[in-house]
């Protein structure tokens, strides 16, 4: 794997704690969020960096998912709360969280400063989740401004993955059904991301129509090189600051991060297959 896809299998697990983490989930609840389902406080967390903002900007950001979807929960998570008091209460459940997991061993300030250095650097132009997320002031602690450190450096990667994906003429819903006729996740997994199954056929009889799958679905050796295409774009996209920190700061980041990394895994918290094609069942070794 390049150096930027072995630092994102590194990063992601730790930053997507804060979408399943149970500290997280209760101080959604005592906002006020309902937290029977996890997508109005997905949103809210995630979306909080870049203000109020309305059902067009979370769709043009958040990619995947069904504008519909998100039009039924953009803007009314924002009448529940104010994105600051959405910000600081995601800082609360991954605080608990992180201390949870690891007690004394959560405050790793080399591993911090490696991951601020990283995320510093990061080239924002087109990049407007990672944006959002450097301008927040940083954490003293170190677990919390390692973990916003490493958001900064997923949404970057998960900008420049859109960038990928408008550059392979490839819609929301195209994205995804691609993403699944490859086998890197099932496509029930993505019933959470709002299309309806008229949306989610039309977009394969598209696919179709351009040789990307086959009669059966499946991607066509056409569709695996596309898609094979938009991940290299992915990882080039993502490179920079891994390039900027160097590769052996990064080796020592990885090896420092393992911890957290480890205890996130070991609590089960995360999908057994994820929709980002990253395996979660395993801890690293």
């Amino acid at each position: 794997m390049s150096l930027a896809r072995r630092m994102w299998h590194q990063i992601e697990p730790v930053h997507a704690a804060v979408y399943f983490a149970p500290q997280v989930f209760d101080e959604a609840a005592k906002l006020g969020y309902d937290v029977r389902s996890r997508w109005p406080s997905y949103f809210a967390w995630r979306t909080a960096p870049l203000g109020e903002a309305g059902p067009r900007l979370v769709t043009a950001t958040h990619y995947s998912f069904s504008p519909t979807m998100i039009a039924g929960i953009v803007p009314a998570i924002w009448a529940v709360a104010s994105p600051e008091q959405v910000l600081e209460a995601r800082l609360r459940g991954m605080d608990r969280t992180l201390r949870d997991l690891l007690g004394e061993g959560v405050n790793q300030a080399e591993l911090a400063e490696l991951a601020r250095r990283a995320a510093e650097s990061v080239d924002v132009a087109g990049r407007p989740m990672a944006a959002a997320n450097l301008d927040l002031p940083w954490p003293d602690e170190p677990h919390l401004a390692l973990w916003q450190a490493y958001t900064v450096l997923r949404e970057h990667r998960g900008d420049g993955h859109l960038t990928a994906l408008r550059a392979a003429g490839l819609d929301g819903c195209e994205a995804l059904v691609s993403f699944a006729a490859i086998g890197a996740a099932p496509a029930a997994n993505f019933a959470g991301r709002g299309w309806s199954e008229d949306e989610w056929a039309a977009a394969s009889d598209r696919l179709a129509s351009r040789g990307l799958l086959d009669a059966n679905g499946a991607a066509t050796e056409a569709g695996r090189r596309l898609r094979d295409q938009v991940e290299r774009m992915t990882d080039d996209l993502a490179a920079g600051p891994w390039r900027a920190l160097g590769e052996q700061r990064a080796d020592r980041l990885a090896e420092l991060s393992l911890p957290f990394l480890g205890a996130i895994f070991q609590t089960g918290m995360l999908p057994a297959q994820s929709t980002l094609g990253i395996g979660t069942v395993q801890a690293p070794d």
